[in-house]
């Protein structure tokens, strides 16, 4: 999968993805990353990227001429790319939406500065915005960063074993159940005994309940959207009964 990042901070973005299985993927060209400076298309000596907004107030935007240039200049490497801009005014990422664009076999992020983005360049250049969540960062390369790591583990493989993302938190709606390694015993704290038994139809079952009752515990809301059948029902309604004291 190839990815375009637009931004003024490249090193930022291609240093974070660098390290662990994207980094891996990076090297062994199951991924391929370009980053494109909106600074390399500035025709003054200061290298100006941003300009004042009309209407006043604090703040600047990204310079329009050098903004639509650096799109220009992605395309061109990256034709049957969307363009993505990274914005709280985007749609949420959800792990079906980082598992739809793990299939685009190219993308475009567009990591924004300052106060954002003319809405002109979004309505010309812009196929699609998506956001992290209801909070405001100081720029969109950690946005971009987070999306392309969440993006690149999905792609066939970049993962040591590709039923580690099936198992994933997310993955079937649900939060992902409790895991353990060694020591058996840490504090006074056992590993469950039927991780020990070597039953795999027992430890599927109680991982799955695990799943059922964290989301009931800590997400509840994402049991709501889910139809669960007899058997998930019935190993929730078991979670429940044995969490009460």
């Amino acid at each position: 999968m190839k990815w375009g990042v637009i931004t003024l901070f490249p090193a930022m973005v291609e240093d974070a993805l660098s390290h662990g299985v994207i980094g891996r993927g990076l090297t062994d060209g199951r991924l391929e990353l370009v980053s494109f400076n909106p600074r390399a298309h500035a025709t003054d000596v200061h290298q100006t990227v941003d300009d004042r907004p009309y209407g006043g107030g604090p703040g600047m935007l990204m310079k329009v001429e050098t903004l639509r240039a650096s799109i220009a200049e992605a395309r061109q490497h990256l034709p049957a790319a969307p363009v993505v801009y990274l914005s709280p005014q985007g749609e949420p990422l959800t792990q079906s939406l980082v598992a739809e664009i793990a299939c685009w076999p190219e993308v475009i992020l567009l990591a924004g500065r300052y106060e954002g983005v003319d809405e002109r360049v979004i309505t010309l250049d812009i196929d699609r915005e998506i956001s992290l969540g209801d909070f405001v960062l100081s720029g969109g390369e950690p946005a971009a960063i987070a999306l392309l790591d969440a993006v690149g583990r999905l792609v066939p493989g970049v993962l040591g074993h590709a039923g580690s993302a099936e198992a994933d938190s997310f993955s079937d709606g649900l939060l992902d159940c409790p895991h353990y390694t060694r020591p058996e015993e840490i504090a006074g704290q056992r590993v469950p005994d039927v991780l020990l038994s070597g039953h795999h139809g027992q430890i599927a079952r109680w991982r799955r309940k695990q799943a059922l009752g964290w989301t009931w515990l800590r997400r509840p809301e994402l049991l709501e959207r889910q139809t669960l059948s007899d058997e998930d029902n019935d190993l929730l309604t078991e979670f429940i009964r044995e969490s009460k004291p």
